[in-house]
């Protein structure tokens, strides 16, 4: 025991030897006499670099004479000659602590080294995919070997308006037509109905047609021409076959009807058509133009899955007179705008089936005509049910799905302040609540009129109020939607074409044959009828009216309200009003 004592002190006065002055002797936590082997070494960093600074001074104005080198060891110039004697014998317990050298560093670089060990060290984790790593033999997830996340790219599409005014959108690669038509009806601060989309419009070839919700802008885009462009506008038609499909679908137009001698409902003839297993056919006669050719043909046609075919021999539907003109897969169906003059149709209701490969070339369009506008409506909206399926389906069920998610955004809440307002009746000497409802609305119509009774006093006896019926009455409809100033019956034919052939769209515009009286253009059963609205003069007052003066209004805003409630005179109720936005 006393040996390894001495032994011991004989060491650590060498080692005082080997150190300069100004270096302090490290604390007896590292004291060779410890029993145990481990040595602690943050301990020891940490008294060292306490005392590196008062040892750096030193060391660089002596570093001739440094005994300690960067890995710990001393300088083989400073060690001490055999001969000398200065140290004794190492013991093995001090070579085992001499040939672990510590190395003099900051904390923070050794806790950085420490935790890249940490993760050096981890054990490497089996790949579940090694089709995914690089190189492919490796069955070991390497860095790097899974497929970064790109950012989607994004393009600046240009969208017009009814209007001609346009507005440049950046958008993402996988935007689709609902989600564009529904950032524009935010920018626009529109009423979002569900009933806005995207048309393509190609003026030079006289096409357009309506983007479905789920195709994609960039992709459309790409088949699209220089000249052709993207217009924002409503459509109350796009899907109301799915609600009155009778109307859509004649009986003699469908072959499955005529089998059944009509006897399908609604349901399963629209089952029949979502339903990809079955086999659905619209047949009838068209007016084909010929490739090539200025001519128009009429002949035999047959709508199904497969595609669109003609027969070469009458009516017949055998396999060997029927003749495929174009398929549905890579294909789309236009409405022809003006037929008549670019390409001399029979007829103002042509449509056309053009390939997506086919941009601005009319040989390879597929240009045809139906006798009037039920039968145009049926082919193409056959034209996109065979075609899409279900895809149309759930189109039409997304909107209605989010309305019943959020049933407090679509119903107007009521305030508190307007609850607990009663009707009340102060013709007497005291005031009374009214808690009949009927003579609350008969009193809330008598103060309607007393009002205006008294306005129109007040402007006859020289008052300067906006109230004046000759001021007032006769321009407050210019504020509204769906009037539509000096347009032509024309003009008025081919905006409710374009917004929808449905039950109830109207608008109102001025009258060509009276400067005085206005035109209620309305649609009904696919066709449009015009109702004229002439103004009459009663009691010193002008009022407006619809029936020779049987129901009067005193402006256009009431009226339009009262056939919004009321049939009347009109073969339907106002249900929507054509509306041009302006981008």
């Amino acid at each position: 025991m006393r040996t390894w004592d001495n032994v011991d002190q004989t060491s650590a006065h060498g080692r005082r030897d080997l150190v300069e002055p100004g270096f302090q002797e490290p604390s007896n936590r590292i004291s060779l006499n410890h029993q145990d082997d481990d040595v602690d070494l943050e301990a020891l960093v940490n008294d060292m670099n306490s005392s590196f600074e008062s040892l750096y001074s030193t060391c660089s104005a002596q570093s001739e004479s440094a005994p300690l080198l960067q890995n710990g060891q001393l300088s083989r110039s400073q060690l001490p000659s055999p001969g000398s004697g200065t140290l004794q014998p190492m013991s093995p317990r001090q070579k085992v602590q001499r040939s672990q050298p510590v190395r003099i560093m900051a904390v923070r670089r050794l806790q950085e080294e420490e935790q890249q060990f940490r993760t050096s060290s981890l054990p490497a984790i089996p790949n579940p995919f090694p089709e995914l790593c690089s190189p492919a033999s490796s069955p070991v997830l390497a860095p790097g070997s899974l497929p970064q996340s790109q950012p989607a790219s994004k393009h600046d599409v240009k969208v017009f308006s009814e209007d001609g005014t346009s507005k440049v959108v950046e958008i993402l690669a996988d935007m689709t037509a609902r989600d564009l038509c529904q950032l524009l009806v935010y920018k626009s601060h529109c009423v979002d109905d569900n009933s806005w989309t995207l048309v393509e419009h190609h003026p030079h070839l006289g096409l357009e047609r309506c983007l479905e919700d789920h195709e994609l802008i960039v992709q459309v885009e790409s088949t699209m021409g220089s000249e052709s462009k993207f217009l924002f506008r409503k459509n109350y038609a796009k899907y109301e076959f799915f609600k009155n499909p009778m109307n859509f679908f004649p009986e003699q137009m469908v072959a499955w009807c005529q089998q059944t001698n009509g006897s399908i409902p609604q349901s399963q003839l629209l089952q029949n058509f979502l339903n990809s297993s079955s086999c659905p056919e619209i047949q009838g006669f068209l007016h084909v133009k010929e490739l090539g050719r200025k001519s128009w043909k009429k002949l035999f046609m047959c709508l199904r899955r497969s595609g669109l075919y003609c027969s070469t021999k009458g009516t017949s539907k055998e396999p060997r007179h029927l003749q495929l003109l174009a398929d549905l897969e890579d294909s789309n169906i236009f409405s022809l705008i003006a037929g008549k003059k670019l390409y001399n149709a029979p007829a103002e209701y042509g449509f056309c089936i053009k390939p997506n490969r086919v941009r601005n070339e009319t040989k390879e369009l597929r240009l045809l005509c139906a006798e009037d506008e039920q039968s145009r409506t049926c082919w193409m909206t056959a034209f996109r049910l065979l075609k899409y399926g279900m895809l149309l389906y759930q189109n039409y069920r997304i909107p209605q799905q989010r309305k019943a998610m959020l049933p407090h955004f679509t119903t107007p809440v009521r305030s508190v302040s307007e609850n607990s307002l009663v009707a009340m009746d102060f013709s007497g000497q005291i005031g009374r609540v009214i808690e009949n409802p009927a003579e609350a609305q008969s009193a809330a119509l008598e103060e309607g009129h007393a009002w205006r009774k008294r306005s129109t006093r007040m402007n006859i006896l020289g008052s300067q109020s906006p109230l004046h019926p000759s001021t007032l009455s006769t321009v407050i409809h210019r504020t509204q939607h769906w009037f539509h100033g000096r347009i032509s019956r024309e003009e008025s034919h081919r905006i409710i074409k374009q917004q929808g052939l449905v039950d109830g769209l109207f608008l109102l515009r001025d009258s060509q044959s009276n400067p005085k009286a206005f035109v209620l253009t309305l649609c009904h059963h696919q066709k449009i009828k015009h109702f004229q609205i002439l103004p009459c003069e009663d009691d010193g007052q002008i009022f407006f009216s619809l029936d020779d003066g049987n129901t009067k209004f005193s402006d256009l805003i009431q009226l339009v309200e009262f056939y919004q409630l009321n049939k009347g005179v009109l073969p339907c109720k106002l249900k929507h009003h054509c509306i041009r936005v302006a981008l």
